[in-house]
């Protein structure tokens, strides 16, 4: 049988080749959905992981704390720079921070947020 490349391209489209909803699966998906505000919460964290800066420093966090002007030129960024990116990250409670005199020192926030990174990162090394 000779299948034409329309119909090649349909069945690799990713859609349903047939509309014909499934009530069961749907009544389950709905009630085992996020509520909208954790499913808000969590977009809000992963947007806070949608940058490579972000994603460095707080790798760096995962293995000591460190004060900003260390992060700042580990990350060859000013201080400020880093300082804007750790408020993200603080926004979205993956990092913690202790004043030490004249000193900010960070740190990831708890054991969630290694967990969370190291799998991003496997995950995106499965590529």
């Amino acid at each position: 049988m000779h299948v034409s490349t329309a119909q090649k391209k349909k069945k690799e489209s990713g859609v349903c080749a047939e509309l014909r909803e499934h009530p069961a699966a749907i009544c389950r998906a709905k009630a085992q959905a996020l509520p909208p505000g954790h499913a808000q919460r969590a977009a809000e964290l992963f947007k806070a992981l949608g940058d490579v800066t972000r994603v460095r420093m707080l790798q760096m966090l995962l293995k000591r704390e460190l004060c900003v002007c260390d992060i700042a030129a580990a990350v060859k960024l000013s201080q400020s720079a880093v300082s804007h990116q750790l408020r993200v990250l603080r926004g979205a409670r993956l990092v913690k921070y202790r004043k030490d005199g004249k000193n900010a020192w960070y740190s990831v926030s708890d054991s969630h947020v290694g967990a969370l990174l190291r799998q991003g990162i496997a995950h995106a090394g499965h590529a």
